[in-house]
C-alpha cells in the first residue's frame, strides 16, 4: 500500500535533517529518505577528514531545533580568531571584539549529521525511511511517486531534493544548472600538532592558491591545501612522512610544529547554481541548488539557511491553509534565498579570482585592501557580523525564533 506525506526530504544529510527537523512538532507529516546511517560516534576515535566551519547562524538555527546539545556534547572546536594574509600578516579577526565568546565553531560533517537524525527521530509526525536507496521517482505537479529499492511506495505533495550537487531529483524534474570546475583541487591533511588546542584559524595566499589551517579539538587540525589538480595527486600519492616534509617546507611557520599525519583525502573545486531552485511540487536546497567555492567554509552554512527559510515558509503557508506545493508557496523561499547565495557566491568568486592572479597593480591592490580591513575597524567589524549571520537577511530559527504554528 502506498504512503502519503506532505512532504518528502530526499537526503538525510546535515542540510535534509535540518529540513525534516525544521517541521517537526507540526502539521504537516513528513518523510525524509536517507541511504544508509552515519556510522556510530566514540568521544575517543580520531577525527573525521569531513569538517565544516559552522557560523553563529548556523548554531542558532540548531539551538532552535533543540540540535546543538547532540553536537557539543559529541564534539566541537570553538576558535574565536582568523586571520587572512598574502604577503605579510594581514587583519586578525577576534571575536571579542563584536562582544561574542567565538566566531563560530568546526566540527565533523558526521557529528552534525548524527546529533540532526538523532533529533528527527523524536518527533512524531517525522518518519525517517532509513536504510533504503530510490529506484524510481514519477514526478507529478499533483502527486509524486517515489518507488524504493525496498519495494516501498510513496506518494508526496511536496519533493524537497537535498540530494547533493549530482541531485537524482533536480535531474528527474528536469531543473538545469549553470556550471564549471576551477582549476585547482583541495587537498585535507588531518594532522597531530605539537600546540596545545588552538583557537584560531588561517588562510594565507600564495601562487599555488590558498593554504588554510582548521582547529580541531585537542592537539589535532585540518589543513586545507590548493593546488592544481596534478600538483594534488602528486602530494596524495606520497608516503605520510615525505608529505608531512612538503607540507613543513611549504606551509607558514604558524602552522607550528606537526607530530604525524594521520589521515588525507582530496576534492575537486567547483561551482553550480541551478537555474531555479523550485517548480511546482518541488524545492531544491543545500548543493542540490548550488555549490561555492569553499574558500571562506560557507557552503553549509548557506545551505541551512535554505533549510530554515524553505521550513519557514511551508509552514506559514500550510497555517495560512495554502498549498505548499504550488509554485506561489515555493516561489517565497526562492525569493528569499536565491539572490542572497548568489550575492555570497559573486563575492567568494571575485576574492578567488583576485588572490589567483599574480599581476603586480592587483597584488598591490588586494595587499592594500587587507591592510585596510585592519586598520578600519567599523569595517572589519560590519563584515564579521555579516560573515556569522549576525545581521543581514536571516529566517527566523536563525535568530532564535520559533516558526511552529500556534
Amino acid at each position: 500500500m502506498d504512503k502519503q506525506f506532505d512532504v518528502i526530504v530526499v537526503g538525510g544529510g546535515m542540510v535534509g535533517a535540518t529540513v525534516g527537523c525544521a517541521l517537526g512538532d507540526t502539521s504537516l507529516k513528513v518523510g525524509v529518505i536517507e541511504q544508509s546511517m552515519p556510522a556510530a560516534f566514540k568521544l575517543d576515535q580520531p577525527h573525521d577528514l569531513r569538517v565544516s566551519a559552522l557560523s553563529k547562524a548556523s548554531q542558532a538555527i540548531f539551538e532552535s531545533l533543540g540540535v546543538w546539545p547532540g553536537i557539543v556534547e559529541r564534539r566541537a572546536c570553538p576558535y574565536k580568531r582568523m586571520r587572512v594574509w598574502e604577503l605579510n600578516e594581514g587583519p586578525e579577526f577576534r571575536s571579542q571584539d563584536i562582544n561574542q565568546p567565538e566566531l563560530g565553531f568546526i566540527v565533523e560533517n558526521r557529528v552534525i549529521q548524527l546529533a540532526l537524525l538523532e533529533r528527527l527521530q523524536g518527533f512524531a509526525n517525522v518518519e525517517l525511511i532509513c536504510p533504503d536507496r530510490i529506484a524510481k521517482i514519477d514526478y507529478g505537479s499533483g502527486l509524486t511517486t517515489i518507488e524504493m529499492e525496498s519495494g516501498r511506495l510513496f506518494k508526496t505533495r511536496l519533493l524537497v531534493a537535498a540530494d547533493g550537487g549530482n541531485s537524482i531529483v533536480r535531474q528527474t524534474v528536469g531543473l538545469g544548472v549553470n556550471s564549471w570546475d576551477y582549476a585547482q583541487h583541495a587537498l585535507v591533511i588531518y594532522i597531530e600538532t605539537d600546540y596545545e588546542q588552538q583557537d584560531i584559524t588561517w588562510q594565507r595566499f600564495v601562487p599555488s592558491g590558498p593554504q588554510a589551517f582548521l582547529p580541531l579539538t585537542g592537539r589535532f587540525g585540518s589543513v586545507v591545501w590548493y593546488n592544481s589538480p596534478d600538483e594534488v595527486r602528486r602530494l596524495k600519492a606520497l608516503p605520510k612522512p615525505l608529505l608531512l616534509a612538503e607540507l613543513l617546507a611549504n606551509f607558514p611557520d604558524c602552522l607550528g610544529p606537526v607530530g604525524q599525519i594521520l589521515g588525507v583525502a582530496s576534492f575537486p573545486l567547483k561551482r553550480q547554481h541551478a537555474l531555479s531552485y523550485v517548480k511546482t511540487g518541488v524545492a531544491l536546497v543545500g548543493d542540490a541548488a548550488h555549490m561555492i567555492n569553499p574558500l571562506a567554509g560557507q557552503g553549509v552554512n548557506i545551505g541551512l539557511l535554505d533549510a530554515a527559510t524553505l521550513a519557514e515558509v511551508l509552514v506559514a503557508g500550510h497555517h495560512n491553509d495554502q498549498d505548499i506545493a504550488s509554485l506561489k508557496v515555493l516561489k517565497r523561499y526562492e525569493d528569499l534565498r536565491r539572490g542572497e547565495n548568489l550575492k555570497m557566491m559573486n563575492v567568494m568568486e571575485v576574492f578567488y579570482r583576485v588572490f589567483s592572479n599574480q599581476i603586480a597593480p592587483l597584488r598591490l591592490l588586494r595587499n592594500v585592501g587587507l591592510g585596510f580591513a585592519d586598520r578600519f575597524t567599523p569595517a572589519r567589524h560590519k563584515v564579521m557580523r555579516h560573515a556569522m549571520g549576525l545581521q543581514g537577511r536571516l529566517p527566523k530559527l536563525a535568530k532564535g525564533e520559533s516558526i511552529v504554528e500556534r
